[in-house]
């Protein structure tokens, strides 16, 4: 006799095949997908800056002496610098939270969803 805490009455999912080269199991795949993300995220948000911060020169080279588009081009470098240390702080406190609240630091960004 079995009861219902014995058998899994969902059954089992197997993981899609896309998935398997980030692991067998499902937990540390999703968490290594979500790691990808992250990834690709930050690196395109420096890509991003980096474009920016050549059109804004290349606008601040083009101001003369026109005070407003000199002042936009400083804007512009602004703001990009601004974006590019929120990306960074975010990694920081990332780690930070991580490591006070988990007691490692990568827990938040190498993240693994447990399986039962």
């Amino acid at each position: 006799m079995t009861l219902l805490s014995d058998a899994n009455p969902f059954g089992s999912i197997a993981a899609p095949s896309a998935l398997s080269q980030y692991g067998t199991d499902a937990g540390p795949a999703i968490g290594g997908l979500i790691e990808r993300v992250l990834q690709f995220l930050i690196v395109g948000a420096g890509i991003y800056a980096l474009f920016n911060l050549v059109l804004a020169g290349y606008d601040f080279m083009a101001a003369g002496d026109d005070a407003k588009k000199v002042a936009g081009a400083w804007a512009k470098i602004y703001q990009t610098i601004i974006g590019l240390a929120f990306s960074a702080g975010a990694f920081v406190l990332a780690a930070l939270f991580g490591q006070l609240i988990f007691g490692k630091w990568d827990f938040i960004l190498s993240p693994s969803i447990p399986t039962l």
